[in-house]
């Protein structure tokens, strides 16, 4: 499901469902962020995730994607990624969509592969990100990405996205990985006080209650519902907004 290898002090993560297209169920992220733990545990001082075969990850698995398990299991491994004291770079090596954006983002620094594409197509499926994941994406990529990705689903290839900022190198996984290397070299003190500091003045905590309801009530609506039913009777959703 995952695995993992050592070069130097920096640990590579590797998504390793390349049948389903690295989508992630709730044993795949419990698997990622048991390995981000791991590896921060046995002295890893950087850390790079990215997926096998020809896509970083296609996001939630349909069949999980629905439980509250799932979403447990997902934003605990987001914020293990986002909070771990070693810098942490996305190798973007093809498509992450949905839940593969929502990873990438987490990370520290994003290179992306010629195949890489992003989107959150949440609102094709009556679905919705929590407000972190929008607040982030927003920050990262510029309010005006951020909506076109959210409100009318578009999507961002390499390019599109290097142009935003949203990653900061085009590159392919080794690219990363020497990358990584090279922040495994300096003073593993300095670099985790500039990353907390950056994670608090980026990311200020905010009274989230409204905005939380909010998130639960798109996941309790009908339009939920409805999407689901889709799904299983492969029909494309007729939302009401209700």
């Amino acid at each position: 499901m995952i695995t993992t290898s050592a070069h130097d002090r920096t640990t590579v993560v590797t998504l390793d469902r390349p049948g389903r297209r690295n989508a992630l169920t709730t044993a795949l992220c419990h698997a990622v962020r048991d390995a981000v733990g791991k590896a921060v545990a046995d002295g890893a001082r950087a850390i790079v995730l990215t997926g096998a075969g020809t896509s970083f990850c296609s996001g939630a698995d349909l069949d999980e994607v629905y439980t509250a398990d799932f979403r447990d299991a997902l934003y605990a491994m987001l914020h293990t990624v986002t909070d771990a004291p070693v810098p942490v770079v996305a190798a973007v090596n093809g498509p992450a969509i949905g839940a593969g954006t929502q990873l990438a983002i987490a990370a520290d620094l994003r290179v992306a592969a010629p195949g890489a594409v992003f989107g959150v197509p949440t609102a094709r499926i009556g679905l919705a990100v929590d407000p972190w994941t929008i607040r982030r994406l927003a920050l990262l990529a510029g309010n005006g990405t951020a909506r076109a990705l959210l409100l009318a689903c578009d999507q961002l290839d390499a390019a599109a996205a290097r142009a935003c900022e949203l990653v900061e190198r085009l590159g392919e996984v080794e690219d990363a990985i020497a990358w990584a290397q090279g922040m495994s070299a300096l003073a593993p003190l300095t670099v985790a006080y500039s990353k907390q500091v950056l994670n608090e003045v980026f990311e200020p905590v905010l009274d989230e209650a409204e905005l939380d309801a909010a998130f639960e009530a798109c996941w309790s609506s009908a339009d939920f519902a409805e999407g689901r039913l889709a799904r299983t009777e492969k029909r494309p959703p007729v939302f009401e907004g209700r």
